[in-house]
């Protein structure tokens, strides 16, 4: 696991100076700078205004100190982790590293809170991959962090939950990060297999001849052009007591999209190992449930394949049926991952849970119309739409509701087949998708997320390093623990 910094190196007590530092923070309001007790043309100097996350070193003797700044408004649980994050950064060239950002925020948003997020974000800020690199070098020198906390705090309950949050969030990145050679369907499999194992979570594998048995046509349909056997994954949580409900995930999982027979640009394909995104969200939210501990059950499907041009390949004009018997026309190859994630909805649907939510990295669309930081939200149900933006806006992951209009369903109307794969214009294309997995979910209360903006991010920035986020994960893990 690529948190480089082990849990284990961070001591939290209840009294600053309880256990000396080589180095220590000094948080601050942006209208507060005048006590750190530097001269303002330093600070002006520095660039340092005391926004939330940014980092200055202040003059103090042989000990290092660090300002860190707050802003200028009530901290938020993403706010205290990004400043922790930056403080994890700022400290990298030491030994030992004290803090009080957990006991300033624990003010206003309680301390198990407080203590829980600045771990997160201490972790986060810690990861990297560097898996296939042949020379590494270890960036950070920090041995030891000492956390202020509350007096009172559980603390080993914030560290648990910190700890298992952090990994998840990790390991969706990893995934999502792994070249498309050695992240296949088989791959997916067995690292959702290790999760089942490390956590309790009962699991099943379906491979080529189980998705055959089980009529998944739009998986088999996309993978007849790849070398590789395709996966269905199933995993379940079920809580100790009583479950108060079911919630069933469905992550789009394409290893590697080269557009089939529709094949991609270059520029197109140099990006496409990170077309698993939403399978990747789905088992790293699933791997922390076991220690989040909520009391709904939770099912996790993955459905995982690569989408190649071989010989066998789905053409265009083709016809596949899905799981619930409907059929589809295949006009565009590389409109693939709606297809595994119909027979995915379609399984969820049979079982009548009382939400569906699937993740996707599914249309330029959406990337065009929302940017890189928004996901687009789609749902059937006013209910299960507001709980899902709920779970996102407490997860800090930001998310836009878009429509699903009725008007614009008869682009998808096909002379030869239930429908086709793709909307009959150029405009929409985010919102015709939504409409097409609409098809899958039958009457069961369903939430669509277009990822495919947010699932990697271009800057090194807080928490988030350059490369995959793990965006997803945690909404899926608000919406079980809140529900």
């Amino acid at each position: 696991m690529p948190l480089t910094f082990p849990i284990e190196a961070i001591n939290v007590v209840s009294e600053i100076g309880a256990t000396q530092t080589v180095a220590s923070d000094r948080p601050v309001r942006s209208d507060d700078l005048e006590l750190l007790g530097v001269e303002r043309p330093y600070l002006d100097a520095s660039g340092f205004t005391g926004k939330v996350g940014e980092t200055t070193l202040l003059p103090n003797g042989t000990n290092l100190v660090i300002a860190v700044g707050l802003g200028d408004s009530e901290l938020t649980v993403s706010e205290v982790r990004r400043v922790s994050a930056s403080l994890w950064k700022a400290a990298t060239k030491v030994k030992s590293l004290s803090s009080t950002v957990a006991m300033v925020a624990a003010q206003t948003m309680g301390a198990e809170k407080a203590l829980q997020a600045v771990i997160e974000g201490m972790l986060l800020a810690s990861y990297r991959f560097d898996e296939h690199k042949g020379m590494t070098e270890d960036p950070s020198f920090l041995e030891n962090v000492v956390i202020v906390a509350p007096d009172g705090v559980d603390a080993s309950k914030a560290l648990d939950r910190g700890l298992s949050v952090a990994r998840a969030i990790a390991l969706a990145r990893d995934l999502v990060n792994h070249p498309g050679g050695s992240m296949t369907a088989i791959g997916m499999a067995g690292e959702a297999e290790k999760v089942a194992s490390e956590t309790g979570l009962e699991i099943e594998i379906w491979n080529r001849e189980r998705l055959e048995e089980e009529k998944c046509g739009g998986i088999l349909g996309v993978n007849a052009g790849s070398t590789e056997e395709p996966r269905l994954i199933r995993m379940t949580y079920r809580p100790l007591g009583e479950s108060r409900a079911t919630i069933h995930l469905v992550g789009k999982g394409i290893t590697f999209d080269t557009g089939g027979l529709n094949l991609k640009s270059f520029e197109g394909m140099e990006t496409m190992k990170i077309d698993m995104g939403g399978a990747a969200a789905v088992i790293g939210a699933m791997s922390a449930l076991s220690s989040l501990a909520p009391d709904v059950t939770v099912v996790g499907t993955c459905c995982c394949t690569d989408n190649q041009p071989g010989p066998n390949a789905t053409k265009p004009g083709d016809v596949l049926k899905i799981r619930n018997g409907k059929t589809v026309e295949v006009l565009n190859t590389d409109a693939e991952g709606r297809l595994v994630l119909a027979d995915g909805l379609s399984i969820a649907a049979e079982e009548a849970p009382d939400l569906i939510v699937d993740l996707a990295t599914l249309t330029g669309a959406c990337m065009v119309a929302l940017g890189n930081e928004y996901a687009g939200l789609m749902g059937n149900d006013a209910g299960a739409v507001a709980r899902v933006e709920s779970a996102s806006s407490a997860a800090n992951e930001k998310m836009w509701h878009l429509p699903l209009p009725k008007e614009y369903r008869k682009q998808l109307d096909s002379p030869i087949a239930d429908l086709r794969n793709i909307g009959t214009g150029r405009l929409g294309g985010a919102l015709t998708a939504g409409l097409f997995l609409k098809e899958f979910a039958g009457n069961t209360p369903w939430v669509h997320l277009d990822i495919a903006g947010p699932v990697t991010t271009e800057e090194t920035t807080g928490e988030s390093s350059k490369g995959a986020t793990g965006f997803g994960v945690r909404t899926l893990l608000e919406l079980a623990v809140s529900w």
